[in-house]
This record gives C-alpha cells, sequence and structure tokens, in this order.
C-alpha cells in the first residue's frame, strides 16, 4: 500500500471527497501527519473507526526507525535510520550549550565522489522521500527534548547525499518542517549545503524558502578542487560564483563556505590567497571544518601553524572566518564520516 504522506492537501481533500466525507477531514488527517508527525492511523481519534478502517484498507504509513542508536563522549548521537525498504542512512543530534542541531540525510549513499568524504564511497542507491526527510528531524527533534530538554533549534542538510540531487523533496520537506501546519520551524534555522550545482542554486533563491545557503568549496583552485571533487570539472567555479551572486541578489542572505585544510594538498599561500580572491566576489564568510579522517591515509588534517595562517590572512582581508571543531568522531559521526559504518 502506498503512504498516505504522498497525498498533498489537496488531494486528500479529493479522497475524503470521494468517500462522501467532508473536506474538513483532510485538514484533521494533514495535522496528524505533518504536524504531530503521527506514524499509526489507528491513532487518529477524531475519526469514526469506520473511517479509519476505510483508509488504512488504501494507505498506511512507513514511519523511519532507529535501527542503532550511538553515544559520543561529547554528546552527539548519531542514528542509524532503518528506511521502509531495509535500506539505512544517519541522522545526526549535535548539541551545544545554546542549540541542539540536526544534520540530516538527502539520499542513500551519494551521487558524487568527494575524494575524502566517507559517504561519497557508497554507491547512490536512491533519493529520500519527502516523509522520511521529515522523519529524520521529528525524530531527532523528540531526542533533543529527551536528552538535553529542549527543543530542537537548527537544522543542515549535511548528511548523507547530495541535496540538490534531489531537489524537489528536499524543497517540499522543508516546507512541511517551517510550515504553521507542519513542524512549524523557522526557515532561517536551516541550512542546506551543496557542493555546488549553480543551476539549483538559482533554483532555489526563486524558490524563496528563507533558508541559509553553504557551498562545499575546499579549494578556489579549479585543477586542485577538481581533484578533491572529481564531479566538479562539470561545474567551474566561475558558474558557481555566478549563481552565488544571483543568490545573494535574490534572497539577500549571505553564503558560507565550508573548507577543509589538508596537509600537503591545500595548506599553502596561494591556496589562501585563491580562497581571498574568490569570497571577494560574493557577501560571504568561511567555515574552517576540523578534518575527519575515513581510514584511506590520503588527507590528513592540516597543522596548527597552517590553520591559524588561514584565518590570519582571511581576516585582514575582512573575512569573517570561524573554525568549526568536529563533534561525535568516536563514532564517526562527524563531518564526512557517515556512511554507515556501524551497521553494516
Amino acid at each position: 500500500m502506498k503512504d498516505i504522506r504522498i497525498l498533498s492537501l489537496d488531494q486528500l481533500k479529493d479522497y475524503f471527497e470521494s468517500l462522501g466525507e467532508k473536506p474538513f477531514r483532510a485538514k484533521q488527517v494533514y495535522d496528524w501527519l505533518w504536524s504531530k508527525n503521527l506514524h499509526s492511523i489507528d491513532e487518529m481519534t477524531n475519526l469514526s473507526k469506520s473511517l479509519r478502517e476505510k483508509i488504512s484498507e488504501e494507505y498506511t504509513i512507513n514511519p523511519v526507525s532507529v535501527d542503532l542508536l550511538q553515544k559520543s563522549t561529547d554528546g552527539t548521537i548519531k542514528n542509524g535510520v532503518k528506511l521502509h525498504d531495509g535500506l539505512m542512512v544517519e541522522s545526526v543530534l549535535i548539541p551545544t550549550e545554546t542549540r541542539t542541531t540536526a544534520c540530516v540525510s538527502s539520499q542513500v549513499g551519494c551521487s558524487l565522489n568527494c575524494e575524502f568524504c566517507a559517504t561519497a564511497k557508497l554507491k547512490r542507491m536512491r533519493n529520500l522521500e519527502v516523509a522520511e526527510i521529515v522523519d529524520q528531524v521529528a525524530l531527532i527533534d523528540s531526542q533533543s527534548r529527551m536528552y538535553f530538554e529542549r527543543p530542537l533549534s537548527n537544522i543542515v542538510f549535511m548528511g548523507m547525499g547530495e541535496p540538490m540531487m534531489n531537489y524537489k523533496n528536499v524543497v517540499e520537506a522543508i516546507r512541511k518542517i517551517t510550515q504553521p501546519e507542519g513542524l512549524g520551524m523557522s526557515p532561517r534555522r536551516i541550512t542546506v549545503s551543496t557542493s555546488g550545482i549553480p543551476k539549483m542554486i538559482k533554483m532555489l533563491a526563486d524558490d524563496e524558502l528563507r533558508v541559509k545557503l553553504a557551498l562545499s568549496l575546499h579549494s578556489a583552485i579549479e585543477s586542485k578542487r577538481n581533484e578533491i571533487m572529481p564531479f566538479s570539472d562539470k561545474f567551474p567555479l566561475t558558474d558557481i560564483m555566478e549563481s552565488l551572486q544571483y543568490w545573494y541578489q535574490k534572497t539577500g542572505s549571505v553564503i558560507t563556505f565550508e573548507y577543509c585544510v589538508w596537509k600537503g594538498i591545500n595548506d599553502g599561500d596561494e591556496d589562501i590567497k585563491a580562497l581571498i580572491k574568490y569570497c571577494k566576489q560574493v557577501p560571504s564568510k568561511v567555515n574552517l571544518i576540523q578534518y575527519n579522517p575515513i581510514g584511506d591515509g590520503k588527507y590528513d588534517q592540516c597543522n596548527k601553524q597552517a590553520e591559524e595562517n588561514y584565518i590570519r590572512q582571511l581576516e585582514n582581508a575582512g573575512i569573517t572566518v570561524m573554525v568549526r571543531r568536529s563533534r561525535g568522531g568516536d563514532i564517526d559521526a562527524a563531518c564526512g564520516q557517515l556512511a554507515n559504518k556501524a551497521t553494516d
């Protein structure tokens, strides 16, 4: 049977009218599905038993479930999330003193081939459905309330997969997460991270979701970026920049460049100068991300001196820079490490 959550509110109205029911039933069911995140038709208590039985003859609800939960010494929680067809993704709850952030996945595996990322070593099996993305957020919100006594405050699409390669479902999930009839979260607390697909960046700007945008950059030298992220040879840095300028023009939202510095790869002065030049073309800031090894020995975290050199030169150029220390490394929950390792 099909998951009833594939139906829009208008489609639910048509469905209930076909059953001889009043259209307001659609709003009741929609509220159960997207605001209360209910996973059982039988528990829709404002519907008659006979109506619930009719619905159950045609539709079901296929929620995600936690197959394995791991807790880091720093409080980070990694969920091995099982989908209705038995496939797995991972999502992460990242707590700090002031916020809790959900890092959610958008694909089973990944469409891209970034050399430094464990997820990229996995074959892309399929895109996640809208409900599967929303379920991850609702799940982590409940964990945030349970373990940290506060609701989820932020969402980052930085888990498994490239969000822009599952554009339609990611956008619809964001709408469900942010609408008053859904989870009611602020879009300003949602960041979509992409490896850089110009056409889709422009589309995201046009859709006016009011989310934030982060670009996984790692080098502003074309040839070097193509080695680190081989797929990027199809998307030149000039084209990406043009789409980022379009993004800022449409949204007024500053872009975040995500940037790992690796020993002997992109830790030289020429790399810093190229990054500064690139940043100067659009209102932006830089997140220097601590690299998390994936066991291949090819990429190593740069030394402290190289990191400090980046910070000093970026700040001297008037560019805001932050160092993001990764969390959950002891359970392979940090950036670039999500690969269903614990559930293989």
